[in-house]
């Protein structure tokens, strides 16, 4: 069986030429917006699909990652022959602004030469749409093939077909919500305040110290890679097992596999993240509120799109559970476009969508054409 050809893979920088206007009424000057791309642009640039990542993911969708030197997050589904064929379709991945892997954010330079640190302003999930704008515009796409985002990327992708409804034919959507519940808010603040009650955070000036708050933001994502997870999926892997040892100590070290697991986690979680950048993302996401934005009704965000849509949830996703993603079915239905919906069944919560679930793979590649 002959080998798929390998596509070029660019790691590229679009620096903005004006400052990017943000919705909380202030504006980020010389903003640099760090992006992936992979396959080939046609020559009538409609064959391109901008994927949207997750709240600590970023660009390196298909590429291997430079920090970690792992493969990209998503190369299970995106590849030559794979679902999202890059054979077929020119593949965009942005780093959104606020982040720390080259678009600008918290740990960048200011105008003053020094870190933005906490002086970054606060962004918002539109906000980072802007910055996908400025790359689409960048590479002369007026719309793209289709738009694909799961978690936090969903959230932008529900924005960009609601507040730049002419830039997309097809939206797909996994896992994902049109707002954040309190519950989704409460699990942030607690990762945030772990952040801030770390003595190294020094109120966001830490990067002139060598050191940051590695302690308060592994502890935030550990209780941020609970959410992720399922009990079903964390009885199965781990249960009650005890971690290299036949007894219980009596102590607090990790006795059990799932505290070693979690700690794991968290301690290699620091290495590659940013904590301002996650105090700045997640606010971003808990402001998210896209009926908020239009008039209080859901279905007033979707008034001028004529894309096609497809949305995904997973049985065993209890943070982004299958009821908000019925909410948005409905609200497309009232605006009276076509949507698809389905509920996957999958044992790996929230998580799902980065795993390997078959039919996920199925609905991808049919609803991407």
């Amino acid at each position: 069986m002959a080998t798929a050809p390998t596509l070029p893979i660019e790691n590229r920088f679009l620096d903005l030429d004006l400052p990017l206007v943000l919705d909380g009424g202030q504006s980020l000057p010389g903003a640099r917006i760090a992006y992936e791309t992979c396959g080939t642009l046609n020559a009538a640039k409609d064959n391109a699909i901008l994927i949207c990542h997750a709240l600590t993911g970023d660009q390196h969708v298909v590429s291997n990652h430079p920090k970690t030197g792992k493969p990209g997050w998503w190369i299970r589904m995106v590849g030559p022959g794979k679902p999202i064929d890059t054979n077929r379709f020119f593949i965009i991945c942005a780093n959104v602004i606020g982040s720390c892997m080259g678009s600008t954010g918290p740990a960048s330079q200011g105008p003053d030469g020094l870190p933005w640190g906490m002086r970054f302003p606060v962004i918002t999930i539109r906000d980072m749409v802007k910055g996908h704008i400025a790359v689409l515009d960048a590479l002369g796409i007026d719309s793209l093939h289709a738009l694909v985002g799961g978690s936090m990327g969903g959230m932008q992708a529900l924005s960009l077909a609601a507040n730049f409804p002419e830039r997309t034919r097809a939206v797909l959507v996994l896992a994902s919500t049109a707002r954040h519940s309190a519950q989704n808010i409460a699990f942030h603040e607690v990762g945030r305040q772990a952040i801030m009650a770390d003595p190294e955070w020094r109120e966001g000036n830490y990067y002139a110290h060598g050191k940051g708050p590695e302690k308060g933001l592994a502890v935030a994502r550990m209780a941020a890679h609970i959410t992720y997870l399922s009990e079903a999926g964390l009885t199965e892997k781990f249960g009650r097992r005890l971690q290299n040892r036949e007894e219980k100590t009596f102590g607090f070290d990790a006795d059990f596999q799932i505290e070693s697991y979690l700690r794991y986690q968290g301690l290699s979680f620091t290495d590659r993240f940013d904590a301002n950048s996650y105090l700045y993302i997640t606010r971003a996401m808990d402001y998210f509120d896209l009926a908020e934005e239009h008039g209080g009704l859901l279905a007033n965000a979707f008034a001028r799109s004529k894309a096609r849509y497809c949305l995904v949830s997973f049985d065993t996703d209890w943070l982004y559970p299958t009821a908000e993603s019925r909410n948005v079915v409905h609200a497309l239905n009232a605006a009276g476009l076509p949507v698809s919906f389905v509920e996957l069944s999958a044992p790996f919560g929230h998580d799902s969508f980065l795993l390997d679930v078959p039919a996920l793979d199925r609905v991808v590649e049919g609803f991407i054409g």
